[in-house]
């Protein structure tokens, strides 16, 4: 049915210092993360070496998004860059999604997360704990 379309991803791409900063809202899944892993390469090609993906507001994440997870990581670490992750404490919305789907999996310990964009960009601030 055409016009029944709905958008369940959104990057909104910004920059703080010297992070390149991309804001994922919605869903990532197998028709979506291709989006994000997109914009992760584009911004490797413009010479961007550290880079937030802020995924407080990724509401559903399937294994195709944690596996674009998985291979940011891989392509930032590839080129001595940096990746970290916005995922929210408890009291966000039930806590973040992507933090419960990744410790399922036994992967959140890969990462480095932060609890908001001030705390990912500080370099004086550790991440949380996995």
């Amino acid at each position: 049915m055409k016009g029944l379309e709905r958008v369940t991803l959104k990057v909104v791409e910004h920059e703080q210092g010297e992070w390149a900063v991309l804001r994922v809202c919605g869903e990532m899944d197998l028709v979506t993360s291709p989006t994000v892993r997109q914009h992760v390469h584009e911004a490797v090609a413009d010479g961007r070496r550290s880079l937030v993906l802020d995924l407080a507001e990724v509401r559903f994440c399937d294994s195709s998004g944690v596996g674009v997870l998985i291979a940011a990581r891989r392509l930032m670490r590839s080129c001595q860059g940096r990746l970290r992750l916005i995922l929210p404490a408890q009291g966000a919305v039930d806590g973040s999604h992507v933090n419960r789907v990744l410790a399922a999996l036994g992967v959140r310990r890969l990462f480095e997360v932060y609890p908001d964009l001030d705390s990912a960009t500080e370099e004086t601030t550790d991440p949380l704990s996995a």
